[in-house]
């Protein structure tokens, strides 16, 4: 009989802690929109907690290659995320990044034969191919699994516990950095949010340039 009850009292109070976890659980519904209040898509916008995870997983991303194209064009991760970049395309590219938060060369190759990139910092990445030019793609590097990007109607939705955030925003057309600013996350009403990015270049520029422009 005490076994039995005790063991009614822990089903209870485990029941009683999925549910409050499921409770505490908060909602950002957040809409990107240029200056004249038209949707822009690819925004990615990251919720940064005040505790840091600790990131021991290492997660699989992919960022494909096809019709000379990087598919997606953005793509977002968390911080120690694996990337795969498969080659679905006839002919060879050269996948490569100078930029600061990954400097990496996938020399050429086609198929799946390329190394898996392990990006371990936060931050930028611009991606080119030294064969095709007009290959470019980004890829965004956060510390949080709570990010999201938006789909063509500008619209995004994130989950995450209630409690305080900063909240980051990451556009290929955006002119500088995206002022962060703090965000405070209820169980009891989502938050909804229209978030306005200015200035826009024309368009999400060109491949980076460098060294290895001149060797093919």
């Amino acid at each position: 009989m005490n076994a039995w009850f005790g063991v009614k009292k822990y089903l209870v109070a485990s029941g009683f802690y999925v549910l409050s976890q499921a409770v505490a659980a908060a909602q950002l519904n957040a809409t990107i929109v240029d200056a004249q209040g038209a949707p822009l898509d690819d925004a990615v916008v990251a919720l940064i907690p005040a505790q840091q995870p600790d990131y021991n997983s290492l997660p699989t991303a992919i960022m494909d290659q096809r019709q000379n194209m990087f598919v997606p064009k953005v793509l977002a991760i968390r911080t120690n995320t694996q990337v795969r970049f498969p080659n679905s395309d006839d002919v060879r590219h050269h996948v490569y990044s100078f930029s600061p938060a990954k400097k990496f060369e996938l020399r050429l190759y086609h198929g799946m034969t390329a190394e898996p990139v392990v990006f371990d910092k936060s931050g930028t990445v611009v991606l080119g191919c030294n064969i095709h030019d007009s290959m470019v793609a980004y890829i965004y590097v956060v510390d949080t699994p709570y990010f999201a990007k938006s789909d063509a109607s500008g619209q995004l939705h994130i989950t995450a516990p209630a409690g305080d955030y900063k909240l980051q925003v990451y556009h290929p057309r955006l002119s500088g950095d995206y002022p962060e600013s703090s965000l405070q996350l209820s169980d009891a009403t989502p938050s909804q949010q229209t978030i306005t990015l200015q200035p826009l270049s024309d368009s999400a520029g060109d491949a980076p340039t460098d060294e290895l422009s001149t060797l093919f």
